[in-house]
């Protein structure tokens, strides 16, 4: 499954990108798709087969905004929204 994280800050985005590469899974930075808000414009993109509570050590709720799943082509699923 594909997944988008948004990001209050761009430092979140950079530290959630190498944290997901140390650990051997594809992802990459890029620029909020435009159906999504984000505060500070960078996202992460990364393919997981594994559940997305997997990946809570990684998910910083001060620095997360938003997690999606992607549906496909331009279609996102809400999963999970952090507070300010």
């Amino acid at each position: 499954m594909d997944y988008i994280v948004t990001f209050y800050n761009h430092f979140g985005a950079v530290k959630f990108h190498r944290d997901l590469i140390k650990q051997n899974i594809f992802a990459k930075t890029m620029p909020v798709p435009r159906k999504l808000s984000s505060s500070c414009g960078t996202c992460v993109q990364f393919t997981a087969d594994k559940d997305i509570s997997y990946f809570q050590p990684y998910l910083l709720p001060e620095e997360i905004e938003k997690i999606f799943s992607v549906q496909g082509e331009g279609q996102y699923q809400l999963i999970k929204e952090y507070d300010d």
